[in-house]
């Protein structure tokens, strides 16, 4: 035992400097591999070497900036499926009640819906074991549902009516995981379409989406960018480029290891004569301001919320053997006139986070005075030379104040405790029919739906089950809010998402501020400075 000791330590000790540099390695490089093997070896007592390599892995990466992160290989697949456009499985949207798993919708065409699987479905068993009544989680009922394509579940369902359960055998198949969730028309010829990521479809979902708006008359778009925390650029590059007349630059990458690689427009564009809005707000990242900040660079469009995340790094994923992932940061966008518009993260990583949070401290949620605008980040637009800033994010070119209006903690309450999601998947479930008959079409929904004070009530009761002690005051505050966002939450389970952002938006402030803009073409040039102010 010795001996073989003895010899490790030599083999360990005898690299010479010259295969180092052979092989690309430094001596630093070696000396961690090092450390890990005499460990592994000969360490007095037992380590358990995986675990200490993620977390040297996760430290070292925590250390270099914000956004390079180690994936361990049972999360690499959860974590990229929303990028890659798809996933495996059965195709179902399903909500959890009182320990039940409740069928929302079939994805249409998808295998559900092939086999005969309805909305409102109650899944009592997944291949023979009971999934009723034991707690089980979102993610326990994915990991059942999901497996390769061509693999058989099957599937014990009850169904309201039905006297036996009935059983379905379904064949998994690939799902598409959708980026845009709402496009529609307005009014005065302008469309609105709000994309949710930047995935590997998204740019082929906004063009089909393009094209169907354009059939409505389409004339001009509200691109509604909010919350969105980006994901892919190309996708963000190939939307710019329906925007912006050819050879324009959309955006730049540089880093130490990665010479300038410059993205442009070609002259295929399809929106380049539309009058744009932007909406952006603080969860807007990555990808988002790279779109964001191609069309404001440009004089190309109106930029409308509040200032942007700041996220101005590229990141590259690199698979290790045990089919984990390192996403590394190797460069930085800038966007056309050289902005780069990522947050400072000199003070760490749990700093750099809190930078994020502390906008709703500091008041610039409310007031556009509280952003620190330092003359070293001032930039000019290309085309008109409007003044625009670099450094932690997009600042818009109009500011929309975070809303307050409604805001009550009776209503933060009732969200907090998955009180008012729960009430409204049980309400849907116990109405489906008698809404399914008397609304026909959505549009008629849209006109007549309201909610009768016994439902009102009802809510009020399942809040204070859950601890949620009502205040009268504070309902009168948030009711209008809350009625809108629960006749949405209707609208996607009887429809889709679509219908729920159509609902939802009905009296949203930015949208109608983008649609003042883009119905007034004057108002439009002035802010874009392609016209000058009228004394």
């Amino acid at each position: 035992m010795v001996k073989r000791f003895i010899v490790i330590i030599t083999v360990l000790a005898f690299v010479p400097g010259l295969w180092l540099r052979s092989q690309g390695l430094t001596q630093e490089t070696f000396k961690i591999g090092k450390t890990l093997a005499l460990l592994e070896a000969i360490y007095v007592d037992s380590v358990d070497i995986s675990s200490i390599t993620e977390q040297m892995i996760i430290t070292t990466l925590r250390n270099l900036d914000p956004h390079s992160v180690y994936i361990p290989a049972k999360d690499v697949q959860e974590e990229n499926e929303p990028l890659q456009g798809n996933f495996e499985g059965v195709g179902i949207q399903f909500n959890l009640l009182n320990d039940t798993i409740i069928i929302i919708s079939p994805t249409p065409g998808g295998p559900s819906e092939k086999v005969g699987i309805l909305a409102g479905d109650r899944i009592i068993s997944i291949d023979g074991e009971k999934v009723t009544g034991i707690a089980i989680s979102t993610t326990g009922v994915q990991k059942r549902l999901r497996g390769p394509k061509g693999t058989k579940v099957i599937v014990s369902i009850f169904r309201k009516g039905e006297d036996e359960l009935l059983e379905f055998n379904i064949i998994r198949d690939k799902i598409p995981v959708t980026s845009l969730d709402a496009a529609y028309m307005i009014s005065g010829g302008v469309g609105y379409i709000k994309l949710s990521r930047f995935s590997e479809q998204t740019a082929v979902e906004f063009e089909e989406a393009v094209k169907k708006l354009q059939l409505q008359r389409m004339e001009n778009l509200i691109i509604d960018l909010r919350g969105n925390s980006g994901g892919y650029m190309v996708p963000a590059v190939q939307i710019a480029d329906e925007l912006l007349p050819a050879e324009e630059l959309i955006v730049y990458i540089e880093g130490l290891h990665t010479s300038r690689q410059e993205y442009r427009s070609r002259p295929s564009g399809t929106l380049t004569r539309a009058r744009i809005a932007v909406l952006i707000d603080e969860g807007s990242a990555s990808a988002s301001e790279i779109l964001a900040g191609a069309i404001q660079d440009w004089d190309r469009g109106v930029v409308i919320g509040r200032r942007s995340f700041g996220k101005g790094l590229v990141q590259n994923g690199f698979q290790l053997p045990d089919g984990s992932e390192i996403r590394l940061t190797i460069a930085r966008y800038f966007t056309p006139s050289g902005r780069s518009i990522q947050t400072p993260y000199n003070e760490g990583f749990d700093k750099y986070f809190q930078t994020y949070y502390s906008r709703y401290f500091n008041g610039e949620l409310i007031h556009p005075d509280s952003i620190n605008l330092p003359d070293s980040l001032r930039a000019n637009t290309i085309t008109n030379k409007r003044v625009v800033y670099g450094g932690g994010g997009i600042t818009p070119d109009i500011f929309i104040p975070f809303d307050t209006t409604y805001y009550s903690d009776y209503y933060r309450d009732l969200i907090r405790t998955s009180t008012l999601t729960s009430f409204m998947v049980a309400y849907t479930d116990g109405n489906r029919k008698d809404l399914s008959r008397k609304y026909k079409s959505f549009d008629r929904f849209s006109k007549e739906f309201t909610f009768d004070d016994e439902t009102l009530e009802a809510l009020k009761a399942a809040g204070e089950k859950n601890k949620v002690k009502f205040d009268q005051a504070q309902y009168d505050v948030s009711a209008p809010e809350m009625k809108r966002v629960m006749k949405g939450l209707v609208a996607r389970d009887l429809w889709d998402m679509n219908e729920y952002y159509i609902v939802v938006n009905e009296d949203d402030y930015a949208i109608s501020r983008a649609l003042s803009i883009l119905t007034d073409p004057a108002l439009y040039e002035r802010l874009l400075g392609y016209r000058k102010e009228m004394p």
